[in-house]
């Protein structure tokens, strides 16, 4: 789709958005617009599909007489063959524009209940079949006898009409295999809001410029991956950014403790054509309730941007934990961000890479810290990279953070790379970003593994045990600016002409005030 098309889609869909903003906070109508979007692709998903297998017959899925004999055979066979193939189904009845259509009428245009019937229906479509785990649950944030939507059921049902005539006159091509126009609004979207939510953004949205970092590192040199791994995925974003950086991803995993994000991210995996069957997501607390359908999977490439120095119970019991166990310490109970690094140094297979952002406190504080991160370096040589980022570039946090590299299998055995690349950004607004050149730089340098002035530098272990395996970049990467020396004859030659010059204008000035008869200023 073309630059300008694109904006003017993003335009509409954010013009139909801020029809429910005025009723309901930022994360609120999130979940209504989103929600009716993904109803509006599985719609329309189903239409396409459920076309094909009819072509032959000479009747479209619409048309389909629901209450004829042969209608209903028709519909047994779609269904049976939906299920199977998409993970759900819907009746012509139940499709987007039908219910957009009634809603759009001066009367009889009462589609609050139809509408939550559909949208149940859909969820029980897939009971007992391999798709039940993955659409259970997925409409239960929309709330359509919310008060927020309106005081009496009219008004809600008119504002949630509204909404859906309008999306209902946008085409997202899905026709088009080669276009991923639904796929690219609703991240649109995802980022339009996180920007709306402020500190809540961080719990579904990472920024798309560290998410492409990210995604670069894990998948140099390879054309595809067997696996990627998210254990704090969000809204899904991470996962799917690792996709576009290869022809062809098996399997993406992936648990989130918010069951609201979760459903985001599931039907984030399903609006980009993730069939069911490659995508296992789990809502749990990863550290205290990893999910065991995980436990003993190792993955090709892990991701994630961690929420940062959160809380966790570091209860004894996880001493004995298989993640834990071989450090002989568990993270601080006050922040969990090395907690969350032995679970996913524990799921990355040999020969694979892990990539996630962290707060600067990671490479020097000390303690059970500074113990496991020892292990880590010293004992099993996991650590591959170092990447300072610049401050300000999350939602949530203004506070500068990194990116640390981990390889089971390093190639490169004896050295660790620093890149400071905390100055390479662009103010916009309040918020610090990376351009285009700054995210090819950091992934260039990591890539090629060179060691450029102010910039980067490739460290050999001993340097990193010299300095007790304190991480600080500023300990590897020398990024000071020597002042300009100065030339002290030169300034003082300045100075007498300066003087000399401040005289002769006295003078002048003092031969004007005579003629005039007042008294010169300075005499």
């Amino acid at each position: 789709m073309p630059d300008d098309a694109k904006q003017t889609l993003h335009t509409q869909l954010w013009n139909i958005a801020n029809t429910l903003r005025g009723k309901m906070g930022a994360d609120e109508f999130r979940d209504y617009i989103l929600g009716f979007i993904f109803y509006k692709y599985l719609s329309e998903r189903i239409h396409l599909f459920a076309d094909e297998i009819l072509k032959h017959d000479g009747v479209t899925f619409a048309e389909l007489d629901e209450k004829s004999a042969e209608g209903k055979e028709m519909l047994e066979a779609i269904e049976k063959e939906a299920v199977e193939r998409l993970g759900y189904f819907l009746k012509p009845a139940e499709l987007f524009h039908r219910v957009a259509e009634k809603g759009a009428r001066k009367e009889d245009n009462f589609i609050l209940e139809d509408l939550a019937a559909i949208l149940k229906h859909i969820e029980s479509s897939t009971m007992g079949h391999d798709s039940e785990e993955d659409f259970e649950g997925l409409f239960e944030d929309l709330d359509l006898g919310s008060s927020k939507l309106g005081k009496t059921e009219n008004q809600k049902n008119e504002l949630i009409a509204k909404v859906l005539v309008h999306l209902d006159k946008i085409d997202f091509r899905l026709a088009d295999t080669e276009a991923d126009v639904l796929g690219d609004a609703y991240e649109y979207l995802i980022g339009q809001f996180a920007s709306g939510a402020g500190k809540k953004a961080g719990e579904f949205y990472t920024p798309q410029e560290v998410s492409t970092i990210l995604a670069k590192i894990v998948t140099t040199g390879k054309k595809s991956l067997k696996s990627v791994y998210d254990p704090t995925c969000g809204s899904g974003s991470l996962l799917l950014r690792v996709a576009k950086e290869v022809e062809d991803v098996g399997h993406f995993y992936g648990q989130e403790m918010n069951p609201t994000t979760y459903n985001l991210a599931r039907m984030n995996m399903i609006l980009h054509g993730v069939h069911y069957q490659r995508f296992d997501l789990r809502n749990e607390d990863t550290l205290e309730h990893p999910a065991p359908e995980h436990a003993d999977l190792r993955f090709e490439a892990v991701v994630a941007s961690l929420a940062f120095s959160v809380k966790w119970s570091a209860s004894e019991v996880l001493k004995g934990d298989d993640r834990f166990s071989a450090y002989g310490k568990l993270a601080p109970s006050s922040k969990a961000d090395f907690a969350f690094v032995q679970h996913m140094i524990h799921h990355l297979e040999h020969g694979g890479t892990m990539a996630c952002v962290l707060p600067h406190g990671v490479l020097f504080r000390g303690g059970a810290e500074g113990h496991i991160r020892r292990y880590l370096i010293d004992t099993c040589n996991y650590l591959d990279a170092v990447i300072g980022l610049p401050a300000n570039i999350f939602k949530d946090s203004g506070i500068p953070t990194c990116i640390l590299v981990l390889k089971k299998g390093r190639e490169h055995p004896d050295d660790i790379l620093f890149i400071d690349a905390s100055q390479g950004f662009e103010k916009v607004g309040n918020q610090n970003q990376l351009r285009p050149e700054h995210i090819e730089r950091i992934v260039t340098t990591y890539r090629q593994r060179r060691s450029e002035e102010k910039f980067s530098h490739v460290a050999d272990l001993r340097q990193v045990q010299e300095n007790e395996f304190n991480l600080n970049i500023p300990r590897y990467v020398d990024t000071f600016d020597e002042e300009e020396q100065i030339d002290l004859d030169a300034v003082a030659t300045q100075l007498a002409e300066l003087e000399k010059s401040m005289r002769e204008n006295d003078q002048v000035i003092a031969g004007f005030c005579a003629e005039l008869g007042i008294k010169a200023p300075l005499a």
